[in-house]
C-alpha cells in the first residue's frame, strides 16, 4: 500500500486501492549537462495544475470521472544515480504488480531507465515509444554511462533492436544518428508525422511511452534544460500523445524534462500540466 501525496495533481485524489493509474514524481537532475532544475517539475506541476479545469473539451472527458492516485514525489538520493534508479524501479514494480499503470513525472530523462527496467521484467516483449528532441543514444557522456544523454541506449541494452520507436529527434552526435539509422531503433527524426503509421503494428503489444517535453519547440516550451529549435507545436504534440494513449496497450509512461526555473513566466509548466492532463484522460479509455 502506498500513501497519498499531501498535494495532488488536480482531480487525482483517488485512494491507492481503487486507482487504475498511479502518478508519481522523480525529482532527479544530477546528470544534467546544461541547465539544471528539472527536479522541481513534480512540485511545480502539482501546484500549477489548479489553474486547469479537470474537464478536457478536446476529449470530452473529465478527471473527476477517473480513478487516479497521486503518490507525490519520491524521496531520492540526489547524487547517486544507481540508487535513484533502483528506487524508481522498485516503485514502478510495486505499481505494476498491483495491476495499475505507473505514470512518472521527471526529472531528467535518465529516470526513465528505472521505470523501463521494471516494465521489461514484467513484460518481456515490451516496446518503447520515445518522443524527444535528442537521440539519447550515446554510450556515455564524458565517461559517465548513467546519463540523460545515454538513457535510450541503456534501454536498448535491455530490449535490443526493433523495439524502440523514436520520433521528433533533431539533435545528437553523427554517430548516434548513424547507429539509429542502421536499424537498431525505429528512427523517425524531425517530426511526429510518421507516428500514427506505426500504431497498427503495435496494437496489443505492451508499450512504455516516454515523452521528453523538449520535443516541443522552445517558442512553445522554453522551460527545459536543453532547448532545441525546430520542434513541434503544442497541438501537434497533444494530438499525438492522446492518440498513442487511446490506441495502444500503454503499461507505463512518463513526461520529463520540464525545468521550471528556466521559464519564470510559468508558461512551460502550464504546457506540461495540460499534456499530462490529456494523457491521463486518454489512458483512462
Amino acid at each position: 500500500m502506498l500513501n497519498k501525496s499531501v498535494m495532488n495533481f488536480i482531480g487525482c485524489d483517488a485512494g491507492y486501492e481503487e486507482a487504475d493509474i498511479v502518478l508519481y514524481g522523480a525529482p532527479f537532475d544530477s546528470t544534467t549537462s546544461f541547465r539544471p532544475g528539472t527536479r522541481f517539475a513534480g512540485q511545480a506541476v502539482r501546484n500549477d495544475s489548479y489553474g486547469l479545469e479537470t474537464y478536457s473539451p478536446y476529449q470530452d472527458r473529465d478527471l473527476e470521472d477517473c480513478r487516479i492516485f497521486d503518490l507525490g514525489d519520491l524521496e531520492l538520493a540526489i547524487g547517486d544515480s544507481e540508487l535513484v534508479l533502483s528506487e524508481i524501479e522498485k516503485t514502478a514494480e510495486t505499481i505494476l504488480k498491483d495491476k495499475k499503470l505507473p505514470f512518472m513525472i521527471g526529472g531528467e530523462h535518465l529516470v526513465t531507465l528505472g521505470a523501463v527496467r521494471a516494465a521489461a521484467r514484467q513484460y518481456p516483449e515490451l516496446h518503447i515509444i520515445h518522443l524527444d528532441a535528442h537521440t539519447d543514444l550515446r554510450e556515455d557522456y564524458l565517461g559517465v554511462k548513467l546519463s540523460h544523454a545515454a538513457v535510450i541506449r541503456l534501454c536498448w541494452d535491455i530490449l535490443g533492436d526493433g523495439r524502440i520507436h523514436q520520433f521528433g529527434i533533431r539533435s545528437g552526435e553523427k554517430s548516434e544518428f548513424d547507429w539509429a539509422r542502421s536499424g537498431h531503433t525505429d528512427f523517425h527524426p524531425f517530426t511526429l508525422d510518421d507516428l500514427p503509421g506505426i500504431l497498427p503494428e503495435l496494437k496489443g503489444k505492451p508499450v512504455y511511452f516516454t515523452v521528453d517535453l523538449d520535443v516541443l519547440d522552445p517558442s512553445v516550451f522554453p522551460g527545459t534544460g536543453t532547448p532545441e529549435p525546430g520542434g513541434v507545436d503544442f497541438l501537434t504534440l497533444m494530438k499525438n500523445v492522446t492518440e498513442v494513449c487511446n490506441s495502444l496497450n500503454i503499461i507505463g509512461c512518463d513526461v520529463n524534462e520540464l525545468c521550471p526555473p528556466c521559464d519564470h513566466s510559468g508558461m512551460s509548466t502550464a504546457v506540461a500540466c495540460k499534456i499530462i492532463r490529456e494523457m491521463l484522460l486518454a489512458l483512462k479509455k
